[in-house]
């Protein structure tokens, strides 16, 4: 598994998905508040604090549009974003893997994505947010194991790039790789981003432009 190539093309293809407006449409608590199906859809998973909202937001260049927050678990239901004549929905899902919230709320967040992904047909892509830091932890591994099942296809985006030494960066690359080979729903592919330096972040928009197309 290897880091992605675009071509020139499919670079300019992302960045005019993303000159758009992006906008807040809807914060979901359960399925039966989830907009018309109407177009494909591309959600964020990660666990708390893996940087979820901030690559959102770099993606969008709206520093305002997710939520972000120094208190892991912020993001509690599904958060769908639109732009202007584009033919899909981007998805912030619920942050998982944070010990300290009460088990009642951790039951309800699982129970939300486990519906939305087993469910919702117009789901072509699931981005699962490691932080290069810590690589794939526990709560991660379950979050895949619940997508393979789902036969939902995820690719693995690293976030947080410029926190860790170019060396650092290829052995968390590597393992992770290692891991993700074993998932017949993980994409063969996996992208290094981060939201503050904006390395990547040109190549997911081109991916998310690519997989909007089926």
């Amino acid at each position: 598994m290897a880091d992605e190539a675009f071509t020139p093309d499919e670079i300019e293809a992302g960045e005019a998905l993303f000159r758009r407006q992006w906008r807040f449409v809807r914060s979901v608590p359960s399925l039966d508040f989830l907009p018309a199906h109407d177009r494909p859809e591309c959600a964020f998973a990660g666990r708390s604090n893996v940087g979820k909202s901030s690559l959102i937001n770099a993606l969008a260049r709206h520093g305002g549009l997710a939520r972000t927050s120094n208190t892991p678990g912020r993001t509690q239901e599904l958060n769908f974003f639109e732009a202007p004549g584009v033919p899909l929905f981007m998805v912030d899902m619920p942050g998982y893997g944070f010990a300290e919230a009460p088990k009642a709320k951790v039951e309800q967040w699982t129970r939300l994505v486990k519906d939305y992904l087993r469910g919702r047909a117009t789901l072509v892509r699931v981005f699962l947010l490691v932080d290069a830091r810590h690589g794939l932890k526990p709560p991660d591994l379950a979050v895949m194991q619940l997508m393979d099942e789902a036969a939902v296809s995820y690719q693995a985006v690293l976030t947080k790039v410029d926190k860790i030494k170019p060396a650092e960066l290829v052995r968390v690359t590597q393992n992770t790789a290692a891991v993700l080979g074993k998932h017949a729903a993980a994409y063969p592919a996996m992208l290094a981003t981060s939201s503050q330096t904006g390395a990547g972040v040109a190549e997911l928009r081109a991916e998310i432009a690519r997989s909007a197309k089926g």
